[in-house]
This record gives structure tokens, C-alpha cells and sequence, in this order.
């Protein structure tokens, strides 16, 4: 299974910008679809965004669509979440996972998580 280690959150403003990390133990990074979450206190767990193995296709949730980009550099076994414009709804524990087809939303369909980096959007 790989290991995932998620960094680069923290408080920001709104308005203000993030970008997010999430470090591959394997260099079989490259294999694997992959996907960011995020989970805000007293909800459930929502897809942000997904990118394919070789970081050709990408495709998001609406709320973030024209504001988050995706990204990977399989050199680097690693994968990059760039959040502009952000909102204060945007307050949540972040999580990177891997999968094993490109295109899904459902977290059933990701089966190795990061621990999460907490991202916390002040108004």
C-alpha cells in the first residue's frame, strides 16, 4: 500500500492562496490515479479534485472548478493541490489518496490515504 503525506495547509485569508502537497513513499506513485478530498467538521467527506497517472486529464468538483488546480510530478512522487480565491467554506482537513481508475468521485473507489493536512480559510 502506498503511503501518502499530505503538507502545505494552514490559515489564510480570504481571498488568499494555498498550494498542497501530498509526498509518495512508492516510485510506483506513477501507477495510480489519484485524488484530493477535503472534510469540514460535522460533515462527510467530499471529492475535490482528480487527475490521471500521467497528469494529462484532470477534472473537479464544481464548488472549486476555475480556482483549484491539480497537479503531479511523477519525477518527484508527488502530487500538488493549487487553491486560489479561496472561500472560508473552504475550512477543512484535506486528504490525498490513490486509485486505481481515473475519473471517480466516490471515496469507496480510493484505497490509500494520506493523514490529512487542516486547511483554514479566516473571513
Amino acid at each position: 500500500q502506498v503511503q501518502l503525506v499530505e503538507s502545505g495547509g494552514g490559515l489564510v485569508q480570504a481571498g488568499g492562496s494555498l498550494r498542497l502537497s501530498c509526498a509518495a513513499s512508492e516510485r510506483t506513485f506513477s501507477i495510480y490515479a489519484m485524488g484530493w478530498f477535503r472534510q469540514a467538521p460535522g460533515k462527510e467527506r467530499m471529492f475535490v479534485a482528480g487527475i490521471d497517472r500521467s497528469g494529462g486529464s484532470t477534472y473537479y468538483a464544481d464548488p472549486v472548478k476555475g480556482r483549484f488546480t491539480i497537479s503531479r510530478d511523477n519525477a518527484k512522487n508527488t502530487m500538488y493541490l493549487q487553491m486560489n480565491s479561496l472561500k472560508p467554506e473552504a475550512t477543512a482537513v484535506y486528504y490525498c489518496a490513490t486509485a486505481h481508475r481515473y475519473g471517480s468521485i466516490k471515496g469507496t473507489d480510493f484505497h490509500s490515504w494520506g493523514q490529512g493536512t487542516q486547511v483554514t480559510v479566516s473571513s
